[in-house]
Protein backbone atom coordinates (compact mmCIF):
# COMPACT_ATOMS: atom_id res chain seq x y z
CA UNK A 1 0.00 0.00 0.00
CA UNK A 2 1.10 3.08 -1.08
CA UNK A 3 -0.03 6.46 0.84
CA UNK A 4 -0.36 10.09 -0.43
CA UNK A 5 -1.64 12.24 2.51
CA UNK A 6 -2.31 15.89 1.70
CA UNK A 7 -3.42 18.91 3.74
CA UNK A 8 -5.71 22.04 2.58
CA UNK A 9 -6.05 24.74 4.15
CA UNK A 10 -8.96 27.63 2.83
CA UNK A 11 -10.87 30.71 4.29
CA UNK A 12 -13.84 32.43 3.05
CA UNK A 13 -16.09 31.17 0.37
CA UNK A 14 -16.22 32.11 -3.09
CA UNK A 15 -14.19 34.85 -2.59
CA UNK A 16 -11.66 32.61 -0.72
CA UNK A 17 -8.28 31.48 -1.31
CA UNK A 18 -6.01 28.25 0.28
CA UNK A 19 -3.37 26.10 -0.59
CA UNK A 20 -2.90 22.44 -1.10
CA UNK A 21 0.20 21.16 0.68
CA UNK A 22 1.48 17.09 -0.32
CA UNK A 23 3.05 15.90 2.50
CA UNK A 24 5.46 13.34 0.76
CA UNK A 25 6.57 16.20 -2.00
CA UNK A 26 6.96 18.65 0.22
CA UNK A 27 5.21 21.00 -2.30
CA UNK A 28 2.65 23.91 -1.65
CA UNK A 29 -0.01 25.30 -4.08
CA UNK A 30 -2.35 27.98 -3.97
CA UNK A 31 -5.65 27.50 -4.74
CA UNK A 32 -8.69 29.68 -5.40
CA UNK A 33 -11.89 29.15 -7.26
CA UNK A 34 -11.90 29.75 -10.51
CA UNK A 35 -13.05 33.01 -12.59
CA UNK A 36 -15.77 30.45 -15.11
CA UNK A 37 -17.77 29.85 -11.16
CA UNK A 38 -17.21 33.13 -9.70
CA UNK A 39 -13.92 32.90 -8.19
CA UNK A 40 -11.25 35.58 -8.53
CA UNK A 41 -9.52 32.94 -9.91
CA UNK A 42 -5.31 33.71 -10.16
CA UNK A 43 -4.25 30.33 -8.44
CA UNK A 44 -4.99 26.11 -9.63
CA UNK A 45 -8.44 24.39 -8.80
CA UNK A 46 -9.31 21.18 -8.42
CA UNK A 47 -10.28 20.64 -12.12
CA UNK A 48 -7.25 21.76 -13.41
CA UNK A 49 -5.51 19.62 -10.68
CA UNK A 50 -7.24 16.89 -12.08
CA UNK A 51 -6.48 17.26 -15.48
CA UNK A 52 -2.93 17.84 -14.39
CA UNK A 53 -3.11 14.48 -12.50
CA UNK A 54 -4.30 12.41 -15.43
CA UNK A 55 -1.98 14.52 -17.96
CA UNK A 56 1.17 13.59 -15.66
CA UNK A 57 0.68 10.05 -14.70
CA UNK A 58 0.00 9.89 -18.77
CA UNK A 59 3.36 11.22 -19.44
CA UNK A 60 5.24 9.26 -16.47
CA UNK A 61 3.94 6.16 -17.35
CA UNK A 62 4.27 6.28 -21.09
CA UNK A 63 7.75 7.52 -20.39
CA UNK A 64 8.85 4.42 -17.93
CA UNK A 65 6.55 1.74 -20.17
CA UNK A 66 8.35 2.94 -23.36
CA UNK A 67 11.96 2.79 -22.09
CA UNK A 68 11.23 -0.51 -20.80
CA UNK A 69 9.89 -1.83 -24.32
CA UNK A 70 13.13 -0.32 -25.52
CA UNK A 71 10.91 2.02 -27.90
CA UNK A 72 13.83 4.78 -29.25
CA UNK A 73 12.02 7.16 -27.22
CA UNK A 74 13.28 10.91 -26.54
CA UNK A 75 10.61 13.07 -25.03
CA UNK A 76 6.99 13.29 -24.58
CA UNK A 77 4.99 17.13 -24.27
CA UNK A 78 1.31 16.23 -23.39
CA UNK A 79 -1.54 18.96 -23.46
CA UNK A 80 -4.90 18.02 -22.38
CA UNK A 81 -7.98 19.14 -21.54
CA UNK A 82 -10.49 18.93 -19.06
CA UNK A 83 -14.69 19.54 -20.04
CA UNK A 84 -16.73 20.37 -17.18
CA UNK A 85 -20.41 20.64 -17.81
CA UNK A 86 -22.98 22.60 -16.32
CA UNK A 87 -26.31 21.73 -15.79
CA UNK A 88 -28.14 24.48 -13.75
CA UNK A 89 -26.02 24.05 -10.48
CA UNK A 90 -25.07 20.38 -11.25
CA UNK A 91 -21.68 20.47 -12.65
CA UNK A 92 -19.81 17.12 -14.03
CA UNK A 93 -16.38 15.98 -15.23
CA UNK A 94 -17.19 14.91 -18.62
CA UNK A 95 -14.14 14.71 -20.30
CA UNK A 96 -10.20 14.30 -20.38
CA UNK A 97 -8.52 14.62 -23.61
CA UNK A 98 -5.42 13.73 -23.98
CA UNK A 99 -3.05 14.90 -26.23
CA UNK A 100 0.92 13.85 -26.35
CA UNK A 101 3.07 14.86 -28.60
CA UNK A 102 5.89 12.06 -28.72
CA UNK A 103 9.51 12.57 -29.93
CA UNK A 104 11.47 9.63 -30.90
CA UNK A 105 14.98 9.08 -32.06
CA UNK A 106 15.95 10.77 -35.78
CA UNK A 107 16.66 7.31 -36.82
CA UNK A 108 13.60 5.34 -35.87
CA UNK A 109 12.38 3.23 -38.41
CA UNK A 110 9.00 3.54 -39.47
CA UNK A 111 8.17 0.11 -37.81
CA UNK A 112 9.30 1.53 -34.65
CA UNK A 113 7.41 5.09 -34.87
CA UNK A 114 4.02 2.53 -35.56
CA UNK A 115 4.80 0.53 -32.27
CA UNK A 116 5.76 4.00 -30.38
CA UNK A 117 2.15 5.11 -31.93
CA UNK A 118 0.42 2.39 -31.35
CA UNK A 119 1.93 1.68 -27.75
CA UNK A 120 0.52 5.87 -26.95
CA UNK A 121 -3.23 4.64 -27.45
CA UNK A 122 -2.36 1.87 -24.95
CA UNK A 123 -0.22 3.69 -22.73
CA UNK A 124 -3.21 5.59 -20.80
CA UNK A 125 -4.42 1.79 -19.40
CA UNK A 126 -1.38 1.51 -17.10
CA UNK A 127 -1.89 4.77 -15.85
CA UNK A 128 -3.05 4.80 -12.00
CA UNK A 129 -5.12 8.04 -12.03
CA UNK A 130 -6.71 7.54 -15.37
CA UNK A 131 -8.11 4.28 -14.21
CA UNK A 132 -9.30 5.69 -11.34
CA UNK A 133 -11.37 8.00 -13.06
CA UNK A 134 -12.19 5.97 -16.32
CA UNK A 135 -15.74 5.02 -15.10
CA UNK A 136 -17.08 8.25 -14.22
CA UNK A 137 -14.59 10.45 -16.81
CA UNK A 138 -13.88 10.27 -20.65
CA UNK A 139 -10.53 9.74 -21.89
CA UNK A 140 -10.12 10.45 -25.34
CA UNK A 141 -6.65 9.83 -26.77
CA UNK A 142 -4.52 11.78 -29.72
CA UNK A 143 -1.25 10.73 -29.99
CA UNK A 144 1.20 12.42 -32.49
CA UNK A 145 4.59 10.55 -32.57
CA UNK A 146 7.39 12.46 -34.78
CA UNK A 147 11.18 11.73 -35.57
CA UNK A 148 13.79 14.34 -34.00
CA UNK A 149 15.65 16.60 -36.28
Amino acid sequence: MHEYPVVVNWTGGRDGSGNLNPLNSGTHIDLRVPPEFNGPGGATNPEELLTSAVAGCYSITFGIVATNRKLPFVSIETRATGVVEQAGASFVYKQIAIRPLITVAADATDEQVQQTHDFALKADQYCIITNAVRDKVEIVLEPTVVRAS
